[in-house]
């Protein structure tokens, strides 16, 4: 390396609250088999967000330290793993990950709607009724969703704007992020977004680049709180 020492990764926001919870339990201020506090005393009495003190709790199941029970609370386990003492990775958070694209693919989309191809709207009609396929019978429709924000990104004419949408949406394959869907995406979530996708693409068609800039936001916005904040 050159006589330089090695700059360590930064470390995430939900890793430091995970190493915050981890040590209250090794303290035993949460015993084995033990209920968390609900997750509003516990954001509050760490002093943190509720978004990332979920994304922490996330963290923390599937290290083995905690057992989340959808409907009842988050458990200490019983007969945990043994974890690190501090958080590994485990990808982007789920929360940045979403403000993150808000905001790339809220500008992408202005160049997109400018110039949008006919054969392209066609293609965008196409792969929501292939989503709207794989809804219907009880599947979850990854890949069409990426298909749509991707396709939308190229037509802006910007290869390296198409590339970032594709790498930010494909960090939702990351441990953390692949947890939550697992947790908190159903039928009902699709559909709603599916009613979104609709709507984007309606302001496509019409042209309108502040109108696919506003569909595309709302969009994001609905479903961080659907996906992170639940």
């Amino acid at each position: 390396m050159n006589g330089q020492a090695k700059i360590a990764e930064p470390r995430r926001l939900y890793q430091q609250i995970a190493d915050q919870i981890r040590e209250l339990i090794e303290n035993g201020e949460f015993q084995a088999g033990a209920r968390l506090p609900a997750e509003r005393e516990l954001a509050q009495k760490l002093g943190v967000s509720r978004p990332s003190l979920r994304e922490a709790l996330i963290a923390l199941e599937i290290d083995g330290s905690v057992e989340i029970r959808m409907g009842s609370g988050v458990y200490v386990s019983t007969e945990p793993a043994q974890p690190a003492s501090r958080t590994k990775s485990l990808g982007e958070s789920p929360s940045e990950l979403m403000q993150a694209r808000a905001a790339l693919e809220g500008t992408t989309i202005l160049l997109s709607a400018s110039r949008i191809a006919p054969e392209a709207l066609v293609a965008l009609r196409d792969t929501l009724d292939a989503m709207r396929v794989e809804i219907d019978a009880g599947r979850k429709p990854l890949d069409q969703d990426r298909q749509f924000h991707v396709l939308i990104a190229e037509q802006s004419g910007n290869s390296v704007l198409s590339r970032l949408v594709g790498d930010l949406f494909d960090e939702r394959h990351s441990p953390i992020s692949a947890q939550f869907r697992v947790k908190f995406e159903d039928k009902d979530t699709w559909i709603f977004a599916l009613q979104e996708h609709e709507a984007i693409l309606a302001a496509l068609e019409a042209k309108d680049p502040l109108l696919a800039q506003a569909a595309m936001h709302r969009h994001l916005d609905s479903s961080r709180r659907r996906w992170v904040e639940n």
